[in-house]
């Protein structure tokens, strides 16, 4: 997982999706497919080939577990800003599965939400038509997302899962213990 947000451009994305009414798409270097599709091609995919899976915000997330080894890349898609399913969805596969591959955010994606996607585990998001990357990385600093060295949001997350008052202050802003005489 990166440590920042990456903000993909559609026009010059490198994983090209697989169009949506071929049962098996050919295999090909950073192809996009849905789960249906990769159910049908998984046994006869070179290994060598980087292949993503994009998964709908109602699919179960555990239906991909098995396959997760094998992929580069998980797409989770926001139908809708107010839906949040996919933050969910996001959560289990970096905190419960532990995918290192990428994880995007695509579909209805607004500046306003990558804060959220930073904590749950998404590393790279495709915003919504008309959403400047500019205002997203703005968005970041809000709570500390993303920031070097940032002590981070205050509640745990995927990056630091123990909450604030837990954690051990980085040492140039520790204060020194009182001497007791």
């Amino acid at each position: 997982m990166n440590p920042v947000l990456q903000f993909i451009d559609p026009a010059a994305d490198r994983w090209t999706a697989a169009p949506a009414d071929e049962a098996a798409p050919a295999p090909a270097a950073q192809r996009l497919l849905t789960l249906a599709q990769w159910l049908a091609v998984r046994d006869t995919w070179p290994a060598d080939l980087p292949v993503g899976v994009t998964l709908s915000n109602d699919a179960d997330v555990e239906d991909l577990v098995d396959e997760l080894p094998r992929l580069a890349l998980v797409a989770l898609q926001f139908p809708k800003w107010v839906d949040g399913r996919a933050y969910s969805q996001a959560r289990l596969l970096r905190a419960r599965y532990r995918f290192r591959g990428e994880i995007r955010a695509t579909g209805d994606v607004v500046v306003d939400m990558a804060p959220l996607l930073h904590r749950t585990g998404f590393d790279a998001v495709v915003l919504r038509a008309g959403q400047r990357v500019e205002s997203a990385q703005r968005a970041l600093g809000f709570f500390g997302a993303g920031r070097e060295g940032g002590l981070g949001h205050y509640q745990g997350d995927v990056l630091e899962p123990r909450p604030r008052f837990s954690r051990v202050a980085p040492a140039a802003t520790a204060r020194p213990t009182p001497e007791v005489a």
